[in-house]
């Protein structure tokens, strides 16, 4: 999540992980699932999942997403607090969660109101490993316009490489990449959930 160093940027990390934490016992008090059932159907250790509950553990993009396709709820529900009617989310803000695999950032920016199924992220990439995402819920869709830099982005088996202004779509419940191709390679992505 947080690479801050002690003082002004620790706050926001530990405020973000608290959210995760109260989040992740909603979505699962929610669903009716036991600690045990959610790790299983997460594929991910109980014990771990009873840290990220406590607010002792520091998720991954990966394991939130594991926890939102096991828990039926876009990968957001788990990171976003409430939102005011106006929100202006300046660039270095947000909450932003980190790659286990990839030199891989996103930010949330947005997520879908209850008569809206999308989610909105700010991503940041360094070239290196690729952030190779497993399926997310049936029906997603992803469509991402590159900002700055370059990168292969799509299907695993397809990827395009997208220029400084390049669109692309394609279905987010099949395995997907995002791979920088350049130094500060930036992008947003919008995923729409059925």
């Amino acid at each position: 999540m947080g690479n801050g160093s002690p003082g002004e940027g620790e706050k926001p990390a530990l405020d973000l992980i608290a959210l995760i934490a109260a989040s992740i016992r909603r979505e699962r008090d929610r669903a009716g699932l036991s600690l045990t059932e959610l790790a299983r159907r997460a594929g991910i250790a109980k014990s771990t999942l009873s840290q990220l509950e406590s607010g002792s553990g520091n998720p991954s993009v990966e394991t939130l997403w594991a926890l939102g396709v096991a828990l039926g709820v876009p990968f957001s529900r788990l990171v976003e607090p409430p939102r005011p009617n106006v929100r202006v989310i300046r660039a270095g803000e947000g909450p932003v969660t980190h790659s286990e695999q990839a030199s891989y950032a996103a930010t949330l920016l947005a997520s879908c109101p209850p008569s809206a199924r999308r989610d909105i992220y700010r991503i940041g990439a360094q070239p290196g490993e690729p952030r190779i995402s497993e399926s997310h819920m049936p029906g997603t869709a992803e469509h991402v316009v590159l900002g700055a830099g370059r990168a292969l982005v799509g299907p695993v088996e397809e990827p395009v490489e997208l220029g400084p202004g390049d669109y692309v779509t394609y279905p987010g419940d099949a395995p997907h990449i995002f791979k920088a191709l350049e130094p500060d390679t930036a992008a947003v992505i919008v995923m729409e959930h059925i």
